[in-house]
């Protein structure tokens, strides 16, 4: 069943968080990972947004985004992304055949 990496982020420091884009780039293709939506233009339609990047990764299987986020390669560079940006990310299972 496909999972999803979702990251709704502000980003506070644009030199360092292109460093984080640039690393995490081939890495979520080598963990089977494909973008969906990678920082474009978003329209609040309803409630309260105050993120200015929604990034959406999707993958095959729970097991193989967490693969990806656990990974030693991951861990490596997530902390320029936590010291470049604020904001959450959540792993989300999609649904089932209909």
């Amino acid at each position: 069943m496909t999972a999803y990496l979702i990251a709704q982020l502000t980003v506070t420091d644009p030199e360092d968080f292109g460093r984080y884009r640039d690393a995490v780039t081939g890495l979520v293709a080598r963990s089977g990972g494909r973008y969906l939506v990678r920082g474009g233009a978003t329209q609040c339609l309803e409630g309260d947004w105050a993120a200015s990047r929604m990034v959406i990764i999707a993958f095959d299987s729970v097991e193989q985004a967490r693969r990806f986020y656990d990974s030693a390669e991951y861990q490596e560079i997530l902390p320029l992304r936590l010291k470049a940006s604020e904001g959450v990310v959540v792993l989300a299972e999609g649904s089932g055949p209909d």
